[in-house]
């Protein structure tokens, strides 16, 4: 979508980026005056320069063919000319220094943009893009910026004074031969228009292919074992051959267009340099002009010419440029949960938590959950069951606003949650989902992640409470053991455990609790399901499970079959009826009969137990759903 917008509007997508990277270099407008001054006064010495080095010409000159050889008159205007290219040596390292200063201040501030953003863009976003394009656009395009920036603003402001007093330099010398350099300018002007049209929508394609290539790598490196264990190296590197083969394609159609830029401006640059040098020569022969006043005026047109030859590598870096930008604009733009906005402190909530014939749908038209209605009382624990894709959690992404609502309204003690701040909302929730997250450190840091800067007692009574302990004592480094890659030194049920206790210590009001015993051995999840039950004491609870003995004990069972509630109660009061729940109840233990009947048959209870498909996922006493 990006690269075809960018193909139907290249010349405006390209003059709305860099507007608004502009923008962002308001508040280094003093630094960036500071930088112009200093490019004026090089562009001031370098274009005075060659007009003393002609006088100084022309003393010569004079003395050859048998005039006054004024020697103290030449060392001045040497020594003029020397102490001007040290003032321009100056002066250009003084631009050099402002200008990456205000730049690295803009991408300082554009790289804060981002990753705040990235904190309130809503669920959505992140399954609609590839991860490897959104890192793409906050590190690759961010980086392409911040180069291409500290070169353009050093070579704008340069190629536009040097311009400017270059031409004003000509005309002061020779009219005529000024009207002959000019000539140049239109048929440049014309060249750089039309290759710019055509090259902005490559540049935006070169960076797009760049995401998606990232997003292919980034998938091999999360997935690598999946990859090798099912032999399909050689069909992902199919892939990565394809996409790397587009990058390179469009990489070097971008690069072949704007480069095409420079050679054409150098060739129009010296058949304007072999007219100025013919014509000055007649000017000379017919008396018109001295000899040092043509030298001198071949230097101001090299002067004049350069910057216009220097305008195709400046092309490539503004195209290049305006596509990051775009891109990066684009994620900044994108849309977000409404928040309220935040009080002086976080909102308290507590009391009832109802839905209120909420409907939601991840694709519009397509409700995943419609018409949920039902109340929890504080401190009550409320399981959700059914079968995968029922909705089940989509009731607690609703209730924690990572997706809004489509219609109907969720309270928390009467307050609507969309009136409540998202971190006021979301510091009242603990949650332990069956997908582990642990990040790059100590397990302690891991621990206290649920309440940073709580005290190493109450980080160990967490663990103690979590039986998190007792793994730890074996570990050579305990709570300082470092892990890395989500923790993949530890086995599945330990990282769970971790996790669990990082909610444990975050202490929070309301758990939301993903069944995490689904992958772990019988006696880790024992300890799991202890471990959890301490977790629940006190608290509102939300449990999805998949497993239905293990929510025996909720104080209300929402029963879930395509995004609709089709029974709720507790385990007694859906059992007496003959209903869905019940039917789901039968049908799990029924498998377990029918396997303990076989292993008895075979004489290997146990193993025949162990082997059954119902416990894949390792449940004690009953298969999964």
């Amino acid at each position: 979508m990006r690269g075809a917008h960018a193909s139907a509007r290249p010349g405006g997508a390209f003059r709305a980026a860099a507007a608004r990277l502009i923008g962002l270099l308001a508040p280094s407008r003093g630094r960036m005056l500071f930088a112009v001054a200093a490019t004026c006064g090089f562009a001031a010495l370098n274009v005075t320069a060659p007009k003393l080095l002609g006088d100084a010409t022309d003393v010569v000159v004079e003395a050859f063919v048998g005039g006054d050889f004024d020697e103290g008159r030449l060392a001045r205007l040497l020594l003029v000319v020397a102490l001007m290219y040290i003032g321009t040596s100056l002066f250009n390292w003084l631009q050099g220094v402002l200008t990456a200063n205000a730049v690295q201040e803009l991408v300082f501030e554009l790289r804060a943009a981002v990753e705040d953003k990235l904190h309130r863009l809503p669920s959505s976003h992140f399954q609609e893009q590839t991860r490897g394009d959104v890192l793409s656009r906050a590190t690759n395009d961010v980086d392409n910026i911040s180069q291409s920036l500290n070169q353009l603003l050093t070579q704008v402001i340069m190629a536009v004074l040097m311009l400017c007093g270059s031409l004003a330099m000509m005309l002061w010398i020779s009219p005529l031969l000024a009207a002959i350099a000019l000539v140049s300018v239109p048929v440049s002007t014309l060249i750089t228009v039309l290759i710019a049209r055509k090259s902005q929508a490559y540049f935006a394609e070169q960076w797009a292919s760049t995401g998606a290539l990232n997003a292919h790598i980034e998938e091999y490196v999360t997935g690598h074992e999946v990859i090798k264990a099912f032999g399909q190296q050689d069909a992902v590197s199919q892939i990565f051959a394809s996409g790397n083969d587009r990058l390179a394609r469009t990489s070097a159609r971008a690069q072949y267009m704007s480069g095409a830029v420079q050679p054409l401006m150098v060739f129009i640059a010296n058949l304007n340099y072999v007219a100025v040098a013919v014509v000055g020569a007649l000017q000379v022969a017919a008396g018109a002009m001295t000899i040092g006043g043509v030298q001198a005026f071949i230097q101001f047109s090299r002067l004049f010419t350069q910057p216009m030859g220097q305008i195709g590598g400046m092309l490539t870096l503004m195209q290049s440029c305006a596509a990051s930008a775009e891109r990066v604009f684009s994620l900044l733009d994108s849309e977000e949960i409404a928040d309220a906005a935040a009080a002086a402190g976080k909102q308290s909530l507590s009391g009832r938590i109802e839905f209120e014939n909420v409907t939601f749908g991840y694709v519009p038209g397509v409700p995943a959950v419609s018409g949920l209605t039902f109340s929890v009382l504080p401190g009550q624990t409320v399981a959700i069951v059914g079968h995968t894709g029922a909705g089940k959690t989509t009731v607690v992404n609703l209730l924690m606003r990572f997706y809004e609502i489509d219609s109907g309204r969720i309270t928390f003690g009467g307050t609507d949650i969309a009136d409540v701040p998202l971190d006021s909302l979301r510091s009242h929730f603990g949650v332990v989902l069956q997908d582990v997250w642990l990040f790059s450190g100590t397990i302690r840091e891991n621990i206290e992640y649920g309440r940073p800067g709580a005290s190493g007692a109450d980080i160990v009574a967490a663990a103690e409470a979590t039986h998190v302990a007792p793994f730890l004592r074996a570990l050579p480094g305990g709570y300082s053991t470092r892990l890395g890659n989500d923790g993949d030194s530890l086995s599945q049920g330990q990282r769970q455990l971790i996790t669990i206790a990082r909610a444990e210590l975050a202490g929070r009001s309301v758990l939301i609790l993903d069944e995490a015993t689904s992958s772990v051995d019988t006696r880790t999840e024992v300890q799991i399901r202890l471990a959890m039950k301490r977790l629940r004491r006190g608290r509102t609870s939300f449990v999805i499970a998949h497993r239905l003995s293990t929510i025996r004990d909720a104080d209300l069972i929402l029963v879930m079959d395509h995004g609709r509630i089709v029974e709720q109660g507790t385990h007694q009061s859906l059992l007496s009826g003959d209903g869905y729940y019940t039917r789901l109840y039968n049908a799990q233990f029924r498998g377990l009969d029918r396997a303990a009947a076989a292993a008895q048959d075979t004489g290997t209870h146990g193993m025949a137990v162990q082997n059954t498909p119902g416990r894949a996922n390792g449940s004690a006493g009953e298969p999964a759903l």
